[in-house]
């Protein structure tokens, strides 16, 4: 009697069974939203990153106007000191380039000159004035190429010392035989505060160098403003010796 072999069917479908991945499934946005409440719900994500980028902005805005200037412009304000006492010695060199040593509160240091405090506390006000002395001290030196690159970079408010750097670069432009650009940066100090102190000093020399050129007529027609406009200064109340003079020159 043959022997029956018995089929055995394996059910292999537990081992052939494929795991599905079940991903969560994004959140529905309420079709009822309309406006901000849609546009957040669509950009969730990015406003959050937005935001946070904004809240950093913002801190470190906070921190540099409430910290970080107020104690650079007290350092400033400090260093600048000596170096003003130095230059109203008129120890040009040294108030510049500094190197001195001093006696602070906290004890002997070396001081900074106008040219360092310039460079290290730019994004201060006392630093800005520092270029202006920077560049006067290379003017009262006889280094007039060096002086007009710090007096441009004075950017104070000061009616009256905006006026003396813009005037102090025509200087500079003087002393180096440049005519035209003298007349030019005279008239614009003159322009840059109607006062009796600084106007009618860089009008007068707006005419003195228009009289080195031979221009009598602009010469003239500064010198009569003088006396029209600015009596009362110094200059105006010599002024009618220049005008006779140039008068005479030109023909006029």
């Amino acid at each position: 009697m043959a022997d029956l072999k018995e089929e055995t069917t394996l059910d292999n479908s537990e081992e052939n069974q494929v795991e599905e991945t079940v991903e969560p499934k994004r959140k529905a946005i309420d079709p009822s939203l309309e406006g901000i409440q849609l546009f957040y719900e669509m950009n969730k994500k990015m406003i959050t990153y937005v935001g946070g980028a904004v809240v950093v902005i913002l801190g470190a805005f906070l921190f540099l106007k409430l910290y970080y200037i107020p104690e650079q412009e007290k350092e400033a304000s400090n260093e600048l000191f000596w170096a003003e006492t130095l230059f109203e010695r008129d120890s040009f060199n040294l108030a510049l380039k500094g190197g001195a040593m001093v006696m602070a509160a906290d004890g002997q240091k070396q001081m900074k000159g106008f040219e360092q405090i310039a460079e290290e506390y730019s994004i201060t006000k006392s630093g800005s004035l520092a270029n202006y002395y920077a560049g006067v001290c290379y003017l009262r030196t006889g280094k007039f190429e060096q002086a007009i690159p710090f007096l441009e970079k004075y950017d104070g408010t000061d009616e009256i010392v905006s006026s003396i750097a813009i005037g102090a670069i025509g200087d500079c432009h003087m002393e180096m035989n440049h005519g035209d650009e003298a007349i030019k940066y005279y008239l614009k100090a003159a322009e840059n505060s109607h006062n009796n102190f600084t106007t009618p000093v860089y009008l007068q020399k707006a005419g003195l160098a228009y009289e080195l050129k031979a221009n009598y007529t602009e010469a003239l027609s500064i010198y009569e403003r003088i006396k029209k406009e600015y009596p009362n200064s110094s200059e105006g109340q010599s002024v009618e010796i220049r005008i006779s003079k140039v008068k005479a020159l030109g023909n006029l």
